[in-house]
């Protein structure tokens, strides 16, 4: 189980990374490099890699089983981890001179993803047994 859910992470960061990277680069022109350019690129990226998560798992691709839908406050949680996630992409970029948008979006949309895939793995982690 541990590959599959392996697999699973690496296909919600690639796709978070590179649909955070679009979105900078589409958005970087009307939007100035800041806060809400790094938000919407998170939060693009997250929700995409969801989906596309979801769409391999539909069509058999062993990348991890299917999960019923999360209760509220675990979505309520994934969007905060989202808004989290981009705002430290955002200060990243910044730290190493990345003011680019497409780099604001593809570091936003990869810690959001890591961030939301953190949580997601802590929700379904059975806790050890009592002895």
């Amino acid at each position: 189980m541990a590959g599959i859910t392996t697999a699973s992470l690496l296909v919600v960061m690639f796709v978070g990374t590179i649909i955070g990277a679009l979105v900078g680069m589409f958005l970087g022109n009307s939007i100035p490099p800041g806060p809400w350019l790094a938000i919407l690129a998170g939060l693009a990226g997250t929700v995409l890699g969801a989906v596309v998560r979801n769409f391999l798992v539909d069509q058999g691709i062993a990348v991890g089983e299917y999960e019923a839908a999360l209760p509220t406050p675990i979505l309520i949680f994934a969007a905060v981890a989202s808004v989290v996630g981009s705002l430290a992409g955002l200060e990243v970029a910044l730290l190493i001179g990345e003011s680019f948008p497409v780099w604001i979006g593809a570091l936003a949309g990869l810690l959001s993803s890591i961030l939301t895939s953190l949580l997601v793995i802590a929700y379904h982690h059975t806790p050890p047994a009592k002895p």
